[in-house]
């Protein structure tokens, strides 16, 4: 994880050198823009966008939308247009060459629980648009992690604007995933955090630099023994984090030492992205802290996880460890309550409700730990109860860590989901088709980055059959 987190830092720094295509034309909203292939970028009420067009434009704009970057680590590159960073998008080049039109805004501030700045930012970058390049035939969103909610948001919220939605590596339910960071942290807090360094805080922090330091030593530390290690593998099963965190290697058996070891190293990815010091943007933006465990009964809750028997296996193996008292300690610690208007503003701003009224696609690798998969099972359930589960279609690829794909798999994605706008019918979606359909494209467009270390490697594709577990802490 710390070679990961050096990796994003460095490659931040590279923010807005590494922007592919040709010379940008710095332009602000009510200036005329030309005809062709042209970059343009610019600044709408201090949020920064990116829109590239093709030579001829086919009508249809696709506009993608960032996943949730964390504070003092913006995107590498610069403002994405797609899954992967500008510089090494085969998508982005794709896209251009057959004649789409890509936009994007950075959301202002860039970092952070920038939802409720994300969903305004988008629109205004799709009114610049109209107004300056003109109007899409048809406009589809796409986004990748948390992203894919503010896809569906725009989607569910402007229907009359888009004609379709393609996500990659969902994060629908961003205030699931809180509470379920929140349970990992407070049983890593309950059963792994020395008995001096108790007095840290997991919300509404005061020192937040100390808890995040705190909580991933006390993790760090753990993996070291056979006791830390079973209880890595109960506090891993609160939140159904899987133990593969690398896309270029194989996942390691479910259970084995080294499956442990890779889960500790997403709950470490937890402490960064849902700890104490990233809470605290969250906290100012959403006028408190919009988490919980009140009422959650942490037996209950892991003997409805899909990893129920490996933990005791884990612990039936390991001397001096009891799950029983575990789980006590965990029970019998004080609760985290939510503040009301955290919440209010959790359900305004980053709940989607399942209302599709057009096209959507889903893509989501089945061992992430960053958004476990059960968010695309969470969604589905969301439409089926409140938009048309005819319209949506779920796939997913035999593959580890969080946004774990190729151009190859994105574009066959995406071309799927234009053939279902023009056509009125979804085509064939079996994982043997869509890999047929995704070897068809030369090796540059397999090439597959890890966001653990920001390496690309060439892999081939892998469509699968796949069905995710029910998410355990969902908002509703």
């Amino acid at each position: 994880m710390r070679k990961g987190l050096r990796g994003l830092a460095v490659a931040g720094l590279l923010m807005g050198l590494l922007v592919s295509g040709s010379p940008a034309k710095a332009v602000a909203p009510g200036v005329a823009a030309a005809t062709g292939r042209h970059t343009y970028l610019g600044t709408i009420d201090g949020a920064d966008f990116r829109v590239e067009t093709p030579q001829r434009w086919n009508g249809t704009l696709v506009l993608f939308s960032h996943g949730n970057w964390p504070v003092g680590f913006p995107p590498p590159g610069g403002i994405w247009l797609s899954n992967r960073p500008p510089d090494r998008s085969g998508t982005e080049a794709w896209l251009l060459d057959n004649g789409y039109a890509l936009a994007a805004s950075n959301f202002k501030g860039v970092t952070g629980f920038a939802m409720k700045d994300a969903l305004e930012d988008q629109i205004a970058l799709l009114d610049w648009f109209e107004a300056n390049i003109g109007q899409p035939h048809r406009t589809v969103a796409t986004g990748h992690s948390n992203g894919a909610a503010i896809s569906a948001l725009l989607a569910e919220r402007n229907p009359h604007r888009f004609a379709g939605v393609a996500t990659a590596c969902g994060e629908f339910d961003p205030p699931g995933t809180l509470n379920s960071a929140l349970d990992m942290l407070f049983a890593v807090k309950a059963l792994l955090v020395p008995a001096d360094q108790q007095d840290i805080e997991l919300v509404r922090s005061r020192d937040p630099d100390r808890g995040n330091e705190v909580l991933t030593n006390a993790v760090r530390d753990a993996v070291t023994t056979p006791q830390g290690r079973a209880r890595i593998a109960l506090i891993a099963a609160l939140g159904n984090i899987p133990g593969a965190f690398s896309a270029h290697e194989p996942a390691p058996r479910p259970g084995t030492e080294d499956w442990v070891r890779k889960q500790a190293d997403w709950i470490m990815g937890y402490v960064f992205f849902g700890g104490p010091k990233e809470r605290a943007d969250l906290e100012r933006r959403a006028g408190g802290n919009p988490s919980f465990n009140t009422g959650i009964d942490y037996r209950r809750l892991l003997s409805r996880s899909s990893q129920t028997e490996l933990v005791r296996r884990a612990y039936q193996a390991t001397p001096g460890v009891d799950l029983d008292a575990d789980l006590n300690r965990i029970n019998a610690t004080p609760r985290i309550a939510a503040d009301p208007a955290a919440l209010s503003y959790m359900d305004r701003f980053a709940l989607p409700t399942g209302r599709i009224s057009m096209p959507f696609i889903t893509v989501h690798t089945v061992q992430d730990g960053g958004a476990v998969a059960e968010h695309e099972r969470w969604y589905a359930g969301q439409v089926r109860q409140h938009g048309d589960p005819a319209k949506l279609r779920q796939v997913y690829v035999d593959r580890g860590m969080h946004c774990a794909f190729s151009d190859a798999e994105e574009l066959v994605i995406l071309r799927a989901l234009f053939e279902r706008i023009d056509t009125g019918r979804w085509p064939n979606l079996t994982p043997r088709r869509l890999n047929a359909a995704a070897g068809e494209f030369t090796d540059p467009f397999h090439r597959v980055l890890d966001f653990g270390t920001f390496e690309d490697k060439i892999m081939p594709p892998a469509f699968t059959s796949f069905a995710p577990a029910r998410f355990l802490r969902p908002s509703r």
